[in-house]
């Protein structure tokens, strides 16, 4: 099992963020075929009670490295990440771990 995990910076306006990513980019990203499970987080800070630094974070999980670049290379998924400049004002982080 694979995720692609994707880490956001701190928007430029939370608020607009927030709206957004819930009323649009969650609907989009969620007909991404292929998912087998999804992480969403929204960081607090760190355990000295520092700014974290990132803003949010989203996992996908996938069956597979060969699923995973089927789904992300879907019309869903191609539509998912051209989504991503429309709010996440301070860029993204996207990597891919394997779960152990």
């Amino acid at each position: 099992m694979v995720k692609l995990v994707v880490m956001y910076g701190h928007p430029e306006d939370p608020a607009a963020f927030e709206k957004y990513y819930a009323e649009t980019h969650l609907p989009i990203a969620g007909a991404i075929p292929g998912v087998s499970k999804v992480e969403l987080g929204k960081f607090v800070g760190t355990p000295d009670g520092s700014q974290a630094s990132q803003y949010r974070m989203a996992a996908l999980y996938f069956s597979s490295m060969e699923q995973l670049q089927a789904s992300m290379g879907s019309p869903e998924g191609v539509a998912a990440v051209s989504d991503i400049p429309n709010f996440a004002t301070d860029g993204v982080d996207v990597s891919v771990a394997e779960v152990a």
